[in-house]
């Protein structure tokens, strides 16, 4: 009865500790289930699982049969010197048939178990082998097609790697048991005597090895796709007339080594067959070392580019089809300089659009305007384009997160950090190119609660539960009302109307989840019910991994406004590979497609993956392993298409590649003739590579402006600008890239050149450093090099910052154009003084960027309504420091009011010579 008892307490326990040890995996089920993705969470366990049971039995069962084949030399034996020691002791009584048999059992599991623990990492590699889709590209020297390289080539180096690691530990263990009881029947004599049936024994394992090692050769011969060395990365001269034939001679010798094994299992010479391991080593010591390098020193180096030509030529062709870049637009930009006001009227799309907002001052404005408490943040500033008011308009915008690390100490409690403060809320939007009389942005959305200032948009779901800064996990549909937002002196609560989360359920899900979060207090609070929902892996990056971690993802995903008024997350995603042959590696690989946008919910969590490039072999071998996981780009949520964007981290990469290989021409290549850089620019006062930005721009030879990502190029140890790229993200352009070029002969300012000459302007200088004296810090914002109209023109816009933690404020804004730098405080003025039009206020002598000496005559209403401005600034600035933002709100409403009435007052009399469509807003401020 006592034994019956402990046996089932032990079966109880022990499915407890089953139970609680599973946890992770049972809840992470149930995650991927509320995503309707339960098949790919069997698919990704599965095929880990698999592979590595798969790896363990075969290892085990290998292992152990062949030390069962040699136990009965440790049996029958008798005579072995080592055995004999143990004669008469406790040790010989235990070298029986029946014991040696469980110690081989157990030592078989346990080595197979560590030396297989690698394998399930290859899961991927297996799956992908079996679904493997083709490129349609053969590679030049073995004419086999890429996806060989891609797909099968590493599967194949993971079974090389797997069985010679499983024969050689097997011969090594054997021929130890072989040695220890092989008896000495010659005094002195150095090798044991093995018995028949051990030299047959080892043979076979050493004619197996030599198998292995004969395919192996015959991968590295492919694998000289890959070779780092010759003039460029992949096979060369060297390789192909003296490397390749090595290899294919040591394959052919392994081969013969292993049937000289299995005649060994006649002959029984063993000296035969150490000979052969010689002679294998000696050939691939020798002319797998030493005749390449007699050959790439005294044949190819004196004369290496007509050795190394066609290779050259291979890598060039193959370095272009892994990076994308075989299919760029090329397209002569004549940079003529002859840009007229006129010219810029016939382009509004991109002269309303020229982006005044960077975005690093720009977040920490809305950090501080639009943060509005403490435990609100902006993680960064990202950029979009909307239809706003019938116009196309691009943006900056930011999803307002809540950051529970900045609520008071004392309300850091387990209610408020898991039930009540839940959720981020809505977003800060501005138009680039908008900016108030005081130097910040004009919000198009905003606020607390939510205000949008445009029909075209709406957002009717702000919550934010699954953003950039929710790490931790949290519980919705509780006892406590969650947290919405502030309302002046009092809070808006709300109640979670979503599917996002597992259901809480039974008292055992209860347990499961307490022992996940280590958190006992999910047990025994009475907030919960069991229909109370727990979010967790709720971070969007972290989210989108765990559901396809076979993919590289863009470092930042930015928010999107659905059609619906949801708020959606979108991150690109890639394929990638650093086994396109001939294919010249970057930061580790040497292949790259952005072929998936993942979208993810920030209300619900719901995550989808859209094909954004049907035509991918690699996209197309994931959709095989995972079906279901991928849709096309059309079932993308409605609106939300219209916002995929050229993804900044791919444009990157192909503008850094494209640098050195644009050049076609292998002799101009290999001389590196043409190499192109990225230029640098200055933010703040640093020098630093220009980073990629989007604009609106109507390119050459179209009608209508669209959303690109452009970068200019100068020349290497050059400034100059030679050439820009652009990457098309609207519509059926979408994926373009395009290289415009200018004229050899004509030079064009660099914008490094423009920050020089920036410098160098006495003027201009004199003033930032004025302000740089007067507790002010100057931000330089990113230099831009707008194309327009066959011409260049530059915009660069300057900050003013209070040493003390002040706002950014635009104050002035400078462009250049052919060799005329103006800089003023709005780049209306700025522009009307480069091409003529003038303000009758400010006359021509004045300085650039500074206010004439001589007063302005001002109406007695326009004075007026001036001072009550600056009544109502300076009082709402005084709200602002007391932490009133309600009163502050209501002030810049009445502040905003006042200026329009300023600006019809003003409109006639301050600026007669200005066009009307350039003062519906006014721009800059001092």
């Amino acid at each position: 009865m006592r034994t019956a008892r402990r046996l089932i307490l032990s079966i109880i326990v022990l499915a407890v500790v089953l139970v609680f040890a599973n946890t992770n995996f049972y809840l992470d089920w149930l995650w991927f289930r509320n995503l309707n993705y339960s098949s790919v969470f069997w698919t990704l366990h599965l095929s880990r699982w698999g592979m590595r049971i798969i790896a363990w039995l075969v290892f085990f069962l290998f292992f152990l049969g062949n030390l069962l084949a040699a136990r009965r030399s440790v049996v029958y034996l008798g005579d072995s010197y080592f055995l004999r020691r143990f004669e008469g002791s406790p040790l010989g009584g235990l070298l029986n048939y029946r014991n040696l048999t469980i110690l081989f059992l157990v030592v078989s599991a346990v080595l197979s178990f560590f030396f297989t623990s690698y394998t399930g990492a290859y899961w991927l590699e297996f799956r992908s082998f079996l679904a493997a889709s083709e490129f349609g590209i053969a590679d030049p020297i073995f004419n086999t097609d890429v996806s060989f390289y891609i797909f099968t080539l590493p599967f194949y180096r993971f079974l090389y790697n797997y069985f010679m690691s499983m024969v050689v530990l097997t011969a090594i263990v054997t021929g130890v048991i072989y040695y220890f009881s092989s008896p000495v029947v010659e005094a002195g004599r150095r090798l044991p005597i093995l018995p028949r049936h051990g030299q047959t024994h080892l043979s076979l394992l050493f004619a197996a090895a030599f198998a292995l090692k004969a395919w192996d050769y015959w991968l590295q011969a492919h694998e000289l796709l890959f070779s780092p060395r010759g003039a460029v990365f992949g096979v060369g001269y060297t390789d192909i007339n003296a490397n390749l034939p090595i290899l294919r001679l040591l394959a052919v010798l392994a081969g013969l080594l292993a049937l000289l094994n299995l005649a060994n299992i006649f002959l029984q010479r063993r000296r035969l067959l150490l000979y052969g391991i010689g002679i294998l080593l000696l050939t691939s010591l020798g002319l797998g070392t030493i005749y390449p390098a007699l050959v790439q020193q005294f044949q190819v180096e004196p004369n290496e580019f007509a050795y190394e030509r066609p290779y050259i030529e291979y890598n060039i062709a193959f370095t272009q089809k892994a990076f994308g870049l075989d299919k760029i637009k090329r397209e002569e930009y004549p940079a003529i300089q002859q840009l007229t006001w006129e010219d810029l009227h016939e382009v509004p799309g991109t002269m309303e659009n020229v982006r005044l907002w960077d975005y690093r001052p720009l977040h920490t404005t809305y950090n501080q305007l639009q943060a509005i408490r403490p435990y609100y943040e902006f993680r960064d500033v990202d950029t979009d384009r909307y239809w706003i008011d019938g116009q196309y308009r691009q943006v900056m915008l930011s999803a307002r997160e809540l950051n529970k690390e900045m609520l008071d100490p004392q309300a850091q409690t387990w209610v408020n950090l898991r039930l009540q403060y839940t959720h981020g809320y809505g977003l800060a939007m501005s138009p680039v190119a908008e900016v108030g009389s005081d130097g910040l942005p004009h919000y198009t959305t905003g606020d607390l609660p939510i205000r949008v200032n445009a029909e075209d948009l709406a957002v009717e779901q702000p919550e934010i539960y699954y953003g950039e800064l929710t790490d931790d996990f949290v519980i919705v549909n509780t006892n406590t009302p969650e947290f919405n937002y502030p309302a002046g002196e009092t809070n808006i609560y709300t109640e979670y109307e979503g599917s996002g989360g597992i259901e809480l359920g039974s008292f055992l899900r209860r347990l499961l989840f307490a022992f996940k979060f280590a958190d006992y207090r999910i047990i025994i609070s009475q907030e919960l019910e069991n229909d109370s929902r727990v979010m967790f892996d709720r971070n969007i990056h972290t989210r989108v991994k765990k559901i396809a971690p076979f993919l590289r993802y863009e470092q930042d995903a930015y928010p999107v406004i659905g059609d619906d008024g949801r708020l959606y997350w979108i991150r690109d995603a890639y394929t990638v590979s650093s086994r396109f042959p001939y294919a010249q590696p970057y930061s580790g690989i040497n292949y790259i497609r952005n072929s998936v946008k993942a979208v993810v919910d920030a209300y619900n969590g719901d995550v989808g993956f859209y094909i954004a490039d049907e035509s991918e072999p690699l996209i197309q071998t994931y959709s095989k392993i995972f079906p279901g996981l991928f849709r096309p780009l059309k079932e993308m949520p409605a609106g939300l298409e219209a916002h995929i964007r050229y993804p900044e981290y791919f444009f990157s990469v192909q503008a850094e590649v494209y640098a050195t290989y644009h050049m076609n021409d292998p002799n101009v290549f290999y001389n590196r003739e043409d190499l192109w850089q990225i230029p640098l620019e200055q933010y703040f006062d640093q020098r630093q590579p220009m980073e990629p930005y989007y604009t609106i721009l109507q390119l050459p030879g179209e009608s209508e402006e669209e959303f690109v990502l452009i970068l200019p190029y100068t020349p290497v140890v050059r400034d100059n600008m030679i050439a820009w790229l652009a990457g098309r993200s609207d519509g059926e352009n979408y994926g373009e890239l395009v290289i415009y070029l200018f004229p050899k002969e004509r030079v064009v300012f660099g914008p490094s050149q423009i920050e020089n000459r920036i410098d160098q302007d006495t003027e201009i200088s004199e003033q930032l450093s004025l302000w740089d004296q007067h507790g002010s810090n100057v931000i330089r914002g990113n230099l831009l090099v707008l194309p327009i109209k066959e011409s260049i023109l530059y915009v660069e816009p300057i900050y003013l910052q209070a040493e003390q933690g002040g706002l950014p404020e635009l104050t002035r804004v400078i462009v250049a154009f052919g060799d005329k730098i103006i800089m003023e405080s709005s780049l209306d003025l700025a522009l009307m003084r480069i091409f003529g039009e003038r303000p009758e206020n400010i006359p021509p002598e004045e300085s650039p960027g500074e206010l004439p000496d001589a007063p302005i005559v001002i109406p007695g209403e326009l004075s007026e309504l001036a001072r009550r401005a600056r009544e109502v600034y300076e009082e709402a600035q005084e709200r602002l420091r007391e932490g009133d933002w309600a009163g502050y709100g209501e002030l810049i409403d009445e502040l905003g009011e006042i200026l329009s009435q300023l600006e019809d007052s003003a409109s006639d009399s301050l600026f007669p010579s200005v066009p009307e469509e350039l003062l519906e807003e006014p721009q800059g401020g001092d």
